[in-house]
């Protein structure tokens, strides 16, 4: 393990918001002007790259990983050192301007490689949680922190870090059974990626200048595309290494963020959808393993309706591909419901 390198586990924020008359929402935060957003992401130390858009919601590829706005839903995913938790205040700020109020709040995020490194206020998790309090409003009384943890013994632990902050409508809202419709958000961090499949997102010599073109054969190369061939990619390389992507199809995004680098590899994916379609969610699972070949693998599943035999399938997918699982660690949150995160590894391990 390096001794310092570039932080490529991500930082994780979702922010609900409402309105008066719901009627009236229409395109909601959407219709937050780009320099707006750009005083959002500079409080975060980040910028935009790439962007794309459908009749649902806009997806920004970011210089530190992705951004998704929907009429009242914001989510954030950085990574690097930035200061995510920064742009609440003025996240809040702005939807208010607009007739929003939060309503809800979700940060997640696992353990860092370089922890030492991280700035104010993501010095440790006890300080993200004391920030956090301090910068939502009171009525969002029903709060949970959380540590959920991986195998001790492990050489390299994944830990998942989870905070939770709802007000008294929106967790009565998501507890109503017609409301959440069997959805999941599905959270997958990669260490120690197979060398060989790491190399593939190394610009090739000559590449440096047409930055578009790079991100397009990384995705079509390795088999991005394949993930959910529905959906509209933008992609972007970095240069000499490195890949982000945000997917797009209907209500439902996608994102890949790699770190290649030999010593602190890292790689990111993350979804949601219906947790109806267990066969696709383990489809989905076996390619993002075959992609990059980790030596750890962790997957933290959110949903108001997870099931045993979800878990189990999960397992299953993986298990061919000689990752066996190591933990599962369970736990409720306010509005949020189950969050499952289990730990695999391969043999080499």
């Amino acid at each position: 393990m390096a001794i310092s390198g570039f932080e490529g586990f991500e930082k994780r924020l979702e922010l609900q918001f409402s309105g008066d008359d719901p009627m009236k929402v229409g395109i909601g935060l959407r219709q937050l002007e780009f320099d707006v957003l750009e005083e959002v992401l500079e409080a975060v130390q980040c910028t935009v790259v790439s962007a794309v858009g459908n009749g649902f919601f806009d997806a920004y590829v970011l210089s530190e990983s992705s951004l998704f706005v929907y009429p009242t839903k914001v989510i954030i995913k950085t990574c690097g050192t930035t200061q995510l938790l920064k742009s609440i205040p003025l996240l809040i700020s702005h939807a208010l301007d607009m007739g929003l109020n939060v309503c809800g709040c979700r940060y997640t995020r696992g353990s860092f490689i370089f922890p030492k490194a991280q700035p104010f206020p993501h010095t440790s998790f006890r300080e993200e949680v004391l920030y956090l309090e301090q910068s939502l409003p009171n009525n969002l009384c029903y709060r949970k922190a959380c540590v959920m943890p991986s195998k001790k013994s492990s050489s390299l632990v994944h830990s998942w870090h989870v905070y939770s902050a709802s007000d008294e409508h929106n967790l009565v809202l998501q507890s109503m059974p017609h409301h959440h419709q069997h959805l999941f958000t599905m959270e997958v961090c990669l260490t120690d990626l197979d060398p060989i499949l790491a190399r593939k997102f190394f610009q090739c010599d000559g590449e440096g200048n047409r930055i578009d073109i790079a991100a397009k054969d990384m995705t079509v190369f390795t088999g991005i595309n394949d993930i959910n061939p529905n959906a509209l990619i933008c992609d972007f390389a970095f240069d000499p290494c490195g890949y982000s992507m945000n997917g797009i199809d209907g209500l439902n995004y996608s994102t890949i963020h790699v770190t290649p680098e030999d010593g602190y590899s890292y790689a990111s994916f993350e979804c949601d959808g219906s947790i109806d379609n267990v066969e696709v969610i383990g489809d989905v699972l076996k390619k993002v393993a075959q992609i990059f070949g980790p030596g750890t693998m962790s997957v933290a599943m959110t949903s108001t309706c997870l099931s045993q035999d979800m878990l189990k399938y999960i397992r299953n997918a993986l298990q061919p591909l000689g990752l066996s699982r190591r933990s599962c660690t369970v736990d409720e949150f306010p509005a949020t419901g189950s969050v499952v995160f289990q730990t695999f590894t391969t043999r080499r391990k």
